[in-house]
This record gives structure tokens, C-alpha cells and sequence, in this order.
């Protein structure tokens, strides 16, 4: 009973709250119905948090942050980071030895992480403090808000496999919502979005649609979908029960089918390392072997069924005008990073469309907001030694990971094949676009599937089934000591 109080110390509080709030929402939604379904969505965010869902409300963040902050075009309020702010704090609250609290691990890189951007902010304020601000929120501050959360949220791999399982449904619907469009020509919400979502149109030159879904553009739609495919890959790899691979399965084919609908070269060629990363640390030979026999089979199938798609998009890898203006992006903002070598112009994208435009190189033909490449962004827009804390960040967190990898049973090892993979697929993807630097994509996901491989709780956990496991050790032998004492005795 003190466990259960310990981990539900709102309990009360909601108890009484919640009738309040739903008399509140039937008289507000009289005078606008937009009142009751805010009212609706706190009541149902209470119950989950009087129940302790944190999992879900983690998968749930990273919905809110892409359809409402993005989407909707709320992310002036920055709503994804005000709940992750509040389960945290439950978390903290709620602190007991079933339900432990941790402090974030690598907090000597996020110190650094945290702190040097701030320069930036103040220099990309003198064109537009709130754009500035907006780009710290998103993807330094709350960033490390989802790392620390998935660290609390990793207690062991069965809530590891809880958030992963929640983290996949989010993706499949998020897909789901591209195969709509690709098969029916609907986008649906799209009267919900802000005023760009109109004008969110890709076509190819062989006539494809370039679907972007609730990210607006199709190269940000990829990478999510190809940083989440390895979530339910793994647990399909990972569970012995019929029904779950069935369902696990239909989440990766809605995912690889809307993956097919961006025609994204960046977002394919992440996939493909990300893959290679999965099978080498899937943690048994045997299973390995099965994954590639079955992908194998399954690329044969989609070649037959998908023969136009996938003529398109090697005719979209092939254009070379694209791979050029990326070339030349990518020079520029090596021209501003050397120019700006210790703060960068300033984060945001307003300072950097300002002054790249002086150091513009010929074959970048229009101006740009930002360079399509996550590393030379950070470097350009916060300096160089922006760079070198990011890089030994993530390259940490990946050392973090394959440590809890070697930690655990082989047959658990799978878990940190997804995390890994994802993160692989994510870092390959942002050489091409603004992943780990996009306020509107990847950030919310990215680190909050950081934080859960590099918990510190998996390494304390065998640390201490190897010392319960000693003990027991110790206490046999006693025992046999004292059975042959008194057998010599007698």
C-alpha cells in the first residue's frame, strides 16, 4: 500500500479535480466547443497521470509536438515541452523503489550542451528573439528534458519494451495518415493545419506526389518513418506471441509503405544504415539470419508490387540538380562556419538566412534558411564547438547503449538494436535535411529514444542481481560448510 501511494501521490487531488474540471468543460463548451475538447484533453491527460501511464504520455509528447506544436502551428505555447515538464515531475513525486529517479546520465556533456547555445540565442535575437528562442526551446532545452525522461522511464527492458510498443503505435498512425493521402488523395486534419499546410505540394518530374504528411514536407515525413521502423521490427523480432507479431508486422508494412510515398532519397539511405546497425546487434546469429532471409523475401515482393514507385524514385536519386544544390548548401555553411568560428551567427533560421547570403557560393541558387545538414547547421548557427559537444554527446550515448547491450541476455539485446538503429537512421538522414536541428521533426523523438538506451538503471540493475546473486553464493556455501562441520563432528 505505501508503494502504491508513493507512486500515485496526486491520487487525491485528481480525485476531486477531475469532477470539477468536467462540470467546468460542460458549461464552457456553451459559449465555444473548442473549450470543452481543451477541458476533455486535460481530463484525460489527469487520468493517465493518476494511473501512471507515463509510457504512453511519453509516445504522446512526441504526437503533441509534431501534429499540434508543428502542425497546428502552436508551438508558440511549446505545449510537448510543458508535458514532458509535468511527468517528469511526476516521475519525481512518485519516486519509490518500484518507480526510481534518476538524474540524467551525461550531464557533463549537456552542462556545455545547454549553456554555449545562449550566445547563439542573443546573437539570433537581433534579428528575431522569439525565432531564436523558438529554436532553443525545441531542440537544446527540451531535448534534454526527453533524454532525462526516457533515463526515468528505462527502469528495466519491460518498461523499455512498454514505451517501444507505445512509441509504435504513434509511428503506425502517423503513417497511416500518409497511406490515406497516398491511396485516397485526402489529408486529412488538413483545415486544422496552419496556413503552409495548404501550400505543402511536391511533385516529381515523373508526375510521384511527395507526401509530407503533418510535417509539411516530405523529406521530414522520411526521416520519421525511417527512424521509427526499427521500433516495430524489433518487437516483432523480440516477442514469442502470434498476435503481437501480427500486429507488430502491420505496423512496419504501414510504415514501409508510407515511407515509399515520400520518394526520399536521404530517408532510404538512413534506413539502410540503420539496418545494417539492427541485424549486427540483434544479439543472436540465429535471429539475424532469419531477419535477413525475411527481409530478402519481403524486398523481392515489394519490388513486384511496387515496380512505378520504385522507377520514380531512382529516377528522383538520379537527378542530379538536387544533389548539386546540396553540394552547394553544404558550402555556404562551411563559408559561415569558418567565417563565425566560435558562436555561429546565431541559432535560428533568420540570422542564417541573412548572413549566408554574403558568403553564398555560385552554385546555391536562391537563399536558404539553413544548410540541409544538421552538423554543418549546428556549427554555422552556434559555432564550431557547438559541433564537437554534439558529436561526443551522441557519440556517448551510443557508447552508453552498446554498454547496457552487453549488460543485458542476449535475447534482450534486441531493444538496444532499435534505439540504436533508430539513432543511426536519424544521424544518416540529418546529413541531408535538419533532423537533429529541426524545431518541428525529429528533436522530441530522437532524444527521448537517446535516453532510453543510455540509462543508468539497466547497468545497476545486474550490478545488483550480481551481488543478490553472490550473497546467495556465499549463503550456500556456509550452509554446506556447516553440513560437513557436523557430519565431521558426528
Amino acid at each position: 500500500m505505501k508503494a502504491m501511494n508513493a507512486a500515485t501521490p496526486f491520487s487525491p487531488v485528481v480525485l476531486v479535480l477531475l469532477p470539477v474540471a468536467l462540470l467546468l468543460g460542460v458549461a464552457l463548451s456553451v459559449l465555444n466547443p473548442l473549450y470543452s475538447f481543451v477541458i476533455a484533453a486535460a481530463i484525460g491527460l489527469g487520468i493517465c497521470l493518476m494511473l501512471r501511464l507515463d509510457a504512453f504520455i511519453a509516445a504522446l509528447i512526441v504526437a503533441v509536438h509534431i501534429v499540434i506544436d508543428a502542425f497546428m502551428g502552436f508551438a508558440t505555447y511549446q505545449l510537448a515541452m510543458l508535458l514532458t515538464v509535468t511527468l517528469l515531475l511526476v516521475c519525481y513525486l512518485g519516486r519509490s523503489k518500484e518507480r526510481p529517479w534518476t538524474a540524467p546520465n551525461l550531464y557533463w556533456l549537456w552542462i556545455p550542451f545547454l549553456i554555449w547555445p545562449i550566445m547563439a540565442v542573443l546573437e539570433g535575437g537581433k534579428f528575431s528573439l522569439t525565432n531564436s528562442i523558438g529554436y532553443y526551446l525545441p531542440i537544446v532545452f527540451s531535448g534534454f528534458l526527453m533524454f532525462w525522461l526516457g533515463n526515468n522511464l528505462s527502469k528495466d527492458t519491460s518498461s523499455i519494451r512498454r514505451i517501444f510498443q507505445c512509441l509504435a503505435m504513434i509511428g503506425a498512425i502517423l503513417a497511416m495518415h500518409t497511406v490515406i493521402e497516398a491511396t485516397t488523395g485526402v489529408f486529412l486534419l488538413k483545415s486544422l493545419g496552419k496556413a503552409s499546410a495548404a501550400e505543402a505540394v511536391f511533385i516529381l518530374d515523373t508526375g510521384n506526389s511527395r507526401l509530407g504528411s503533418f510535417f509539411l514536407n516530405p523529406n521530414g515525413n522520411g526521416m520519421f518513418l525511417a527512424t521509427f521502423l526499427f521500433i516495430p521490427l524489433g518487437l516483432f523480432m523480440e516477442t514469442r506471441n502470434g498476435w503481437s507479431k501480427v500486429i507488430h508486422m502491420g505496423q512496419m508494412l504501414i510504415i514501409l509503405l508510407a515511407l515509399v510515398e515520400t520518394y526520399s532519397t536521404g530517408s532510404w539511405l538512413g534506413t539502410l544504415a540503420g539496418l545494417v546497425i539492427f541485424i549486427l546487434f540483434l544479439g543472436r546469429a540465429r535471429d539475424s539470419i532469419l531477419l535477413t532471409v525475411m527481409l530478402l523475401i519481403l524486398g523481392t515482393i515489394g519490388a513486384v508490387v511496387l515496380q512505378a514507385q520504385i522507377a520514380a524514385q531512382l529516377a528522383h536519386s538520379s537527378d542530379t540538380s538536387s544533389s548539386s544544390l546540396h553540394m552547394a548548401t553544404w558550402q555556404t555553411a562551411t563559408r559561415v562556419m569558418l567565417a563565425y568560428p566560435w558562436f555561429g551567427v546565431g541559432l535560428g533560421n533568420q540570422a542564417y538566412l541573412h548572413l549566408a547570403e554574403p558568403l553564398r557560393v555560385y552554385g546555391q541558387t536562391k537563399p536558404l534558411q539553413e544548410p540541409d545538414n544538421s552538423y554543418l547547421q549546428w556549427g554555422a548557427t552556434c559555432g564550431i564547438p557547438m559541433v564537437v559537444i554534439f558529436l561526443s554527446l551522441l557519440g556517448s550515448v551510443f557508447l552508453s547503449a552498446g554498454r547496457n547491450w552487453l549488460a543485458v541476455n542476449p535475447q534482450e539485446r534486441v531493444f538496444f538494436a532499435i534505439g540504436i538503429a533508430s539513432l543511426i537512421a536519424l544521424s544518416v538522414c540529418s546529413l541531408f535535411v535538419d533532423g537533429w536541428t529541426s524545431p518541428i521533426d525529429m528533436p522530441f523523438p530522437g532524444w527521448l529514444i537517446a535516453g532510453i538506451i543510455a540509462t543508468p538503471f539497466i547497468r545497476r540493475y545486474r550490478q545488483h542481481r550480481l551481488a543478490v546473486a553472490s550473497e546467495g553464493n556465499d549463503a550456500e556455501q556456509n550452509l554446506v560448510a556447516k553440513h560437513n562441520e557436523a557430519e565431521s563432528t558426528l
